[in-house]
C-alpha cells in the first residue's frame, strides 16, 4: 500500500516561515533589499540576506509566541551569533562578496509587535 498523503508541516514551522515572511516584508517597507532567503550549510542558516544601500544586512529572524521564557530578541544567544557567523564566512567565501557587513535581529512576539535591532552583534 502506498502512502500518498503528505505530512502536514509542524505548527512551529507554520508560524517561523509566517514571521519570516513577514519581516521580510517589514524590511522591505523600510528600505532594504532582499539578496538570499534560508542559506543553509553545515555551519549553519541565514534567514534572510539583504542590502541596505552598500551594506550586506544578514537577518536572524526570531518569534515568541510569549515572553514567559525571554523575549525573541534574548534567544539570540552567543552560540546562536557564533553560528550565524560561521555561515555568513561560508556564504561570503561562495559569493565572493566585499562589502560592509552588518548583523540584524528582526524579533517579533505574539502581539504582533515587531522589534528591529540593527548592528545586533
Amino acid at each position: 500500500m502506498l502512502f500518498t498523503e503528505l505530512k502536514a508541516k509542524a505548527a512551529h514551522l507554520i508560524r517561523g516561515e509566517t514571521a519570516e515572511e513577514q519581516a521580510h516584508n517589514f524590511l522591505i517597507k523600510n528600505g532594504l533589499k532582499p539578496v538570499c532567503r534560508n542559506f543553509r550549510c553545515k555551519q549553519g542558516e541565514l534567514d534572510l540576506i539583504m542590502t541596505d544601500q552598500q551594506t550586506l544586512v544578514i537577518i536572524e529572524v526570531r518569534f515568541r509566541k510569549t515572553d514567559k521564557y525571554g523575549s525573541a530578541a534574548e534567544s539570540v544567544t552567543r552560540s546562536k551569533q557564533t553560528r550565524i557567523i560561521a555561515a555568513t564566512h561560508v556564504y561570503l567565501s561562495a559569493q565572493k562578496i566585499d562589502r560592509p557587513i552588518r548583523f540584524d535581529v528582526v524579533a517579533m512576539s505574539g502581539n504582533g509587535a515587531i522589534d528591529w535591532i540593527k548592528n545586533a552583534f
